[in-house]
Formats: C-alpha cells, structure tokens, sequence
C-alpha cells in the first residue's frame, strides 16, 4: 500500500499546482469522513482550545483543517521529485535578509507545527544548510522517503530524536540554523504545564536552555499555505526575538506558547490538530482523548 501511495504522489507531483490542490482538499475531505480516530482527536482539541465555537463551527474548521493537511500531504511529492525552480517558484520567502545578518551567529528557527513545515525546511535548504531534529515514523518505507526527500538539497543534517540534541547542538555552533519544532507533547521528559489557549499542556523546556547554554538567535518561522495561483506557499521569517531569554525557563516558554496561539488565530485550520497536544496530563487529570 505505501508503494502504491508514492507512486501516486509521484504522479500527482507533475500536475499544475491549482489541480494538486484541489486533489489534496479532496483526500483530506476523504480521511475527515473515514479517519474517525483523527476526526476525534482534532475535534477535541478544537473544543479544548476554542471552547466558544458552536459544534458547526468546530466541525467546519476541522473540516478545512483536513483539506489543508491533505494537501500538504500530496504536496509532499513537490519536494522530493520537482527541480529546484519548481519549488522556487511555488514556495516564496520573506525575511531572508533576517536569516543572512545572521550568518555568523548560532541561530535557532523556532518553527510551529503548521502543515506546511516541511515545505519551509526544503525551501530554506535551497538556501542555507541547516539542522533539525525529526521523529521516526512506524511505516519504514515512508519514513525513509521523508528522511531523502528532507536532505534532498545542500548539505543539511537530521538526527533522530533517540540521538537527542547534542549533534544538533555542534552544527548549530558551527554555523547551521536550527530548524527547532518544540511544539508537541513529547511526554514528560524535560517538559513542563504551561497554558495553551488556556489547558495546561506539556511543554517542552528546550527552546530557553539552548538558548542559554549556546547564546543563539531565535528566528520565528512560519510557513503559510496560500491559495494564490501558482505560488502555493509562503515562508515567513519574523524579526529575532529580543530579552529573550527572560527571567525564568517558565516564562520563557509560556511566550514560546503564546507566539504560536497569536500565529494560530491568524490560519487555525492550517495547525497541527490531528496530534494529541494534551494526551500528558498533570497528576490526577484525566486524558481528554
């Protein structure tokens, strides 16, 4: 089955991108209907985040959150099969000059889990060699496709995550951001409750202690999915962040989870809602899921 999935991706790849497009809504409208177990998890997470939504309202974004994770999944193919110019043309940057005055610095891209991350990784490593850190996926087959369509350009590195962050560490002093996605629940280890959208949700420290340990530059970035013709992303790099770190590791990531609420509320249907973001749970709670 997984060899008959990238072969249709293969295909797939070489159409026009608006018909992609319309091909990935459609899957993603497909997996909403028969994916019950996903469907449930994203709608409980919708309820626990956005609590004043009417149950219309919460079906309708989880709806459009699927179309939009169905084409990211289908856009997958771009990356590893288009040329380079395709993937030029199709996926735009803003704010590279931010990346560049950096170069001589350790730097840390702080990227939430939008659908369109890997897009943002591939078309960054048409630009600069970075690092970051990936979780293995069950299906084998797939999951060595994402990892050669992931170093596909340049010289980037991947360490899994059982090889923790001290390869990526070395990289990122020598000069190589850190494409850091500290935004999921990892369990308890090296995590802490800190609000999001209100729910105590597991949280991971390591954003403020590399920052402290290594001195490094954090960069926001976010990879918006667009409907603009043929350009179908936008990778946006935002300003470095300043006092940052601040007083406590505490503090520093209740504003790590505060800037990805503020950038949820600008796209919600484009988050990462099919992950359990609340399956860790303070003692004595119980899970939502």
């Amino acid at each position: 089955m997984t060899r008959l999935t990238l072969i249709l991706m293969w295909l797939l790849h070489l159409l026009p991108m608006p018909l992609l497009a319309a091909c990935g809504r459609v899957f993603g409208r497909l997996l909403y209907r028969f994916g019950y177990h996903r469907r449930h998890v994203t709608l409980t997470n919708l309820g626990l985040c956005f609590p004043q939504l009417t149950t219309q309202e919460k079906s309708a974004l989880a709806v459009r959150h699927f179309e939009a994770f169905g084409r990211s999944f289908l856009e997958r193919g771009l990356l590893w099969w288009a040329p380079p110019a395709r993937i030029r043309r199709l996926v735009k940057i803003a704010g590279l000059e931010r990346l560049a005055e950096l170069k001589d610095k350790p730097v840390i891209l702080l990227v939430p889990h939008f659908v369109g991350l890997d897009m943002g990784w591939t078309r960054l490593a048409l630009e600069q060699d970075m690092v970051s850190i990936y979780a293995n996926q069950k299906n084998l087959l797939f999951n060595a496709a994402l990892y050669r369509g992931r170093l596909r350009f340049g010289g980037s590195e991947l360490f899994s995550r059982q090889e923790g962050t001290r390869k990526a560490i070395k990289a990122m002093k020598a000069g190589r951001p850190f494409y850091y996605l500290p935004d999921m629940d990892y369990g308890e280890r090296d995590t802490i409750f800190v609000p999001f959208f209100g729910v105590p949700a597991a949280t991971i420290t390591g954003l403020s202690r590399l920052v402290r340990m290594t001195g490094a530059v954090v960069l926001p970035v976010v990879t918006r999915m667009t409907n603009e013709g043929d350009c179908g992303y936008v990778v946006e790099i935002g300003a470095p962040w300043v006092d940052y770190p601040g007083a406590s590791i505490e503090a520093d990531t209740r504003r790590m989870n505060a800037f990805v609420e503020a950038e949820i509320l600008k796209m919600p249907e484009q988050y990462f809602w099919l992950h359990r973001r609340f399956k860790t749970r303070p003692p004595g709670e119980k899970r939502p899921y």
